[in-house]
């Protein structure tokens, strides 16, 4: 399944997570906590992308096997966000990391490009409502 964009789906145990996907597919982050509903996840996600630039990595090699793992650590030190799999070198995982903020950052803008829009579109109908009101008066 091909498409950018964030997707929530049913874990094992009922609950719901979410993954962020680029263009070509392939999962880049996956959420480390699992949620009551699609809905939840989706606003855990929306909370991650309100954090943005602040975000940090800690990149940890993985104990059993090889290769090395990315986490964003939250406040209370639990995870909020992590890679989706294991990489082979060090600066691989770092550069997966920084398409990860990436994505985040152009999900960010669209996000609020489509806010505007939708603000634009409400101010403009409010303006149209106005003043056919005021020319009835």
């Amino acid at each position: 399944m091909r498409g950018e964009g964030l997707f929530t789906e049913r874990a094992p145990n009922g609950r719901f997570q979410w993954q962020l996907k680029a263009m070509n597919g392939r999962v880049v982050a996956v959420s480390s906590s699992v949620h009551e509903s699609s809905g939840d996840a989706e606003r855990a996600f929306a909370e991650l992308v309100a954090l943005g630039p602040a975000l940090v990595a800690r990149i940890t090699h993985v104990r059993d096997g090889l290769g090395w793992t990315w986490v964003v650590p939250g406040p209370r030190g639990n995870p909020l966000v992590k890679s989706s799999r294991a990489y082979e070198r060090y600066a691989t995982c770092q550069n997966a990391f920084r398409r990860f903020m990436a994505l985040l950052a152009r999900m960010s803008e669209a996000a609020e490009a489509a806010g505007a829009a939708a603000t634009t579109t409400v101010t403009a109908a409010t303006a149209t409502a106005a003043a056919g009101g005021e020319g009835g008066s």
